[in-house]
Order: C-alpha cells, then sequence, then structure tokens
C-alpha cells in the first residue's frame, strides 16, 4: 500500500504510474527508481516518501488497471443488468490487453521476475488476481439475488476472464498481431457474457 506520509496531488501521481510504465516496459523491472523520477518530473524522495518502495510503484500502476477494467462492475445499476455490467468489463480487459505499453510492461516483468520475484508477486496480486477478486464479488452478489448460480465465485471469474482473453494475451506478449479491432473486441465481450449467464442461470 502507498504510504500516507507523503501525500501528492492526483496530476503528480499520474505521472509517476505513467512513467514508471514506460520506463519498466523499457528496460524491466530493474529501472531504477530515479529514472522514473526523472521521466516523471519528482523528486527520487517523492516517490519514496509516497510509495516505498518500486514494488509498492508497481501495485499502484495494477491497482489503477484493475480500477479500470472493473469500474462497470461497481456502477449503481451494475447488479440488475449484469449482461451489460459483464460485457463491459470483458470490453475493458481486451482493451487492456491491446495497449502498447500494457504487453510491453508484462513482457519486462516476466523477464525480470527471478532477479526481482517481489515485483512480481505485486503485479500478479494487485493485477490480475485483483480484478478476478472483484469479479468474484459482483458475481456473488448475482448469486445471493437469484439471477445466477456461482457456488465458487473465484473459479467462475477465473473461467470467464479466460474465456474472454483466450489466446489473445499470448499473442500480444509474444508480439503477435491478435487482430482485436473494436468492432471485434465489442462482439468478443457481448457474446462471452451471454455464453457465461447462460452457463451460470439459476
Amino acid at each position: 500500500m502507498a504510504r500516507v506520509t507523503g501525500q501528492i496531488d492526483v496530476s503528480k501521481n499520474e505521472a509517476i504510474l505513467d512513467a514508471a510504465i514506460a520506463v519498466m516496459s523499457e528496460r524491466g523491472v530493474a529501472a531504477s527508481v530515479e529514472e522514473i523520477a526523472r521521466r516523471a518530473c519528482v523528486s527520487k524522495q517523492t516517490i519514496y516518501n509516497h510509495y516505498g518502495s518500486k514494488a509498492d510503484v508497481v501495485r499502484a500502476v495494477m491497482d489503477r488497471r484493475v480500477h479500470e477494467i472493473t469500474a462497470s462492475l461497481e456502477t449503481a445499476m451494475a447488479l440488475e443488468h449484469p449482461a451489460e455490467a459483464l460485457g463491459a468489463f470483458a470490453r475493458a480487459l481486451l482493451q487492456a490487453v491491446m495497449r502498447p505499453q500494457g504487453p510491453a510492461f508484462l513482457r519486462m516483468a516476466m523477464l525480470g521476475v527471478a532477479e526481482m520475484p517481489e515485483v512480481g508477486a505485486a503485479i500478479y496480486e494487485a493485477g490480475a488476481r485483483a480484478s478476478r477478486k472483484r469479479l468474484a464479488t459482483f458475481l456473488e452478489l448475482e448469486t445471493a439475488a437469484g439471477r445466477l448460480v456461482c457456488p465458487d465465485p473465484l473459479e467462475a471469474a477465473e473461467f470467464f476472464a479466460g474465456m474472454v482473453l483466450g489466446s489473445f494475451q499470448t499473442a500480444t506478449l509474444l508480439g503477435v498481431d491478435p487482430e482485436l479491432d473494436p468492432p471485434r473486441i465489442d462482439r468478443i465481450a457481448t457474446e462471452a457474457a451471454a455464453r457465461f449467464l447462460r452457463a451460470y442461470a439459476p
């Protein structure tokens, strides 16, 4: 978690996170905090005061990404319209795969995880695992409302994410174009949500 002893304004925080993605995408997880600070136009001490460590910066990067992906599950109308909420989640997941820096960031992290396992753990726990947990919470609420039957919401969340991502993320990590234009992303997201709801219908 970010430290509370050196709060910074939103724009500066966003600059740090953007810089962290850019620098680590280029140089891997071994990239220095000094370089991140330089790219963000802040002091190294500002980063340490606010985050505490490079792993905490990575957690903040992934938390922002997860918030963007799961935002549709947390709207006021999400629970009453699961097809739309799940479709939007799937759409955001695929769009995240298509961002140029996303795969580059993960690729560099995978290459450096042996030397800095704490950063790899931060990426997983604050990224994929956190998004699945938020989706599982949504599915648990849908089950309680009688609109779905998910005995194991976390497992169901993994199934849904896997169905959406397919081999697309692997393709982008390998530098292969997965050919995901906006119409195809929308079609996959809508179809995945429909199939999932049929599979877990009461």
